[in-house]
């Protein structure tokens, strides 16, 4: 869906984008981390529009047409990270605005107004002035303002940034749907649990560098050299460490009472026939889990801590 190539942004000597290159397939729903100023907000600006690239390519689909041309926009929805003051405007007021620039025929206006307040679950404050709203409201009702030109790529910076733990909690649950429905959906948090929570695949910046893209659990893997899983034993750990140090691709990380922590390079169904083998051997097991990758280690590792 979105290909990124050689992106580069200068800033005279400072650069914030460098040599970022990128492919998100349609239907993904991508976190973009890194510290502050790492240029993921830079790079979302110069997709959508809002800044001129110094270098690189930007293609969404099959669309070639220069990035910030009409064409390119009408493919992007855009949800930054602050809302802007409406005074004296309601709901459908500020939604009818927006599609009026899209060059929107009334009756579709006021069609997709009330399918898309019904989605964010403001239908019942259509006719409510846009700067009551409390927080979490305005930023689902940018998100409906966002889709109101159906587009095929949507960006969400900080959208979770100053909203209650319910408002963050509808807000997931929102960009969860819209992913069902076919939507390529891009977010830029801090809030790393939650990204891990909602993405299927990250991509991690530092100092204007993307240090690393794909599925969290892939990534983990090839940073720690495979699958760290946890191993429950009965009683005595000495004859599983024996056993488990002559199979190839396996590291004991640590040993506590009647637990091993491994490190096991193989796939799925190699992990199930080590498991196999350790009962063959008369090994008692009492359990064993997979230990889930975690965002914030993940990120800690490959930015240094930086924040």
């Amino acid at each position: 869906m979105l290909y990124i190539s050689d992106l580069t942004k200068n800033y005279g000597s400072v650069t914030a984008v460098n040599h970022l290159t990128l492919h998100i397939p349609e239907g993904d729903l991508f976190g973009f981390v890194g510290p502050n100023g790492a240029g993921k907000t830079t790079t979302i600006r110069i997709v959508c529009g809002l800044l001129k690239a110094s270098g690189g390519a930007v293609r969404i689909g099959g669309t070639n047409a220069a990035v910030g041309s009409r064409k390119m926009k009408r493919l992007i929805g855009y949800v930054p990270d602050f809302f802007g003051v409406y005074d004296n405007l309601k709901v459908r007021e500020y939604m009818e605005m927006y599609g009026s620039m899209y060059g929107m025929s009334y009756r579709d206006i006021a069609k997709l107004t009330d399918d898309l307040l019904e989605l964010v679950n403001l239908t019942d404050k259509k006719e409510v002035y846009v700067d009551t709203l409390s927080r979490g409201m305005k930023q689902r009702l940018c998100v409906a303002r966002a889709m109101l030109h159906n587009p095929k790529l949507l960006f969400l910076d900080e959208p979770n940034s100053g909203l209650d733990p319910r408002a963050r909690v509808e807000m997931k649950e929102l960009l969860k749907n819209l992913r069902s429905m076919g939507k390529t959906i891009v977010i830029s948090s801090h809030i790393l649990s939650e990204l891990s929570e909602m993405c299927n695949s990250i991509g991690i910046m530092n100092r204007g560098r993307l240090v690393a893209a794909g599925r969290i659990e892939d990534i983990m893997h090839e940073l720690s050299g495979g699958t760290r899983i946890h191993i429950h034993i009965a009683s005595g750990t000495e004859p599983a460490i024996r056993m488990l140090k002559e199979q190839a691709g396996v590291k004991v990380e640590s040993v506590r009472e009647n637990e091993l922590i491994i490190t096991y390079g193989g796939t799925d169904e190699e992990i199930c026939a080590l498991i196999g083998r350790m009962i063959q051997n008369e090994i008692v097991l009492t359990g064993f889990h997979r230990e889930e990758g975690s965002l914030e280690s993940l990120f800690m590792q490959l930015t240094g801590g930086a924040q």
